[in-house]
């Protein structure tokens, strides 16, 4: 896949237009447009997609699927988590509360330091509000920031053994 750059020259050479056309039509400073090419400068998509739009162009970004490669306690997290919110909505929210309210209590008391403390807090606010789209987004989600609020889930216990034993098996 071309970098910003590349693609930037190209439409430049292809339009026949100068750095000192572009800028003009643009209102981008000439520098600036130099350091884009060069790659001394970092551009975003919305800052490329203005400049090919000046030369008649748009910005297409091609997105696809990729699967990260995850450590196999961040998977087996993961995988409990996700089949956890398959049965979450706001009837077993509400019957889950007591056992998640006791183990908030409990990694309270037990867990030093950040993100710890401030993850159990967003997780306490997460169930205090009954936030179901919330609590899903970080029980399914792979960023750091879901990854690192289930290092100290208050989920534990909520499946039976045997779900759990199947979700683990899978998980390898």
């Amino acid at each position: 896949m071309p970098v910003q750059s590349d693609l930037l020259r190209q439409v430049m050479s292809e339009t026949g237009t100068t750095q000192s056309a572009l800028s003009r039509v643009s209102g981008v400073k000439q520098p600036s447009i130099s350091k884009f090419l060069a790659g001394r400068v970092e551009m975003s998509d919305s800052m490329l997609d203005r400049l090919l739009s000046c030369m008649g162009y748009r910005l297409e970004v091609d997105r696809r699927a990729t699967r990260p490669e995850l450590a196999r306690s961040v998977e087996r997290s993961w995988r409990l988590h996700r089949q956890l919110a398959t049965h979450l909505d706001r009837q077993t929210l509400n019957e889950w509360a007591p056992a998640i309210q006791r183990n908030l209590k409990r990694l309270i008391e037990n867990v030093q330091g950040q993100p710890h403390e401030r993850n159990l807090q967003a997780w306490r606010k997460l169930v205090d509000s009954g936030d179901v789209p919330g609590l899903r987004r970080v029980m399914t989600g792979l960023d750091t920031a879901s990854i690192e609020m289930r290092e100290v889930s208050p989920m534990g216990g909520l499946l039976s053994q045997s779900e759990r034993s199947g979700v683990l098996g899978k998980a390898g």
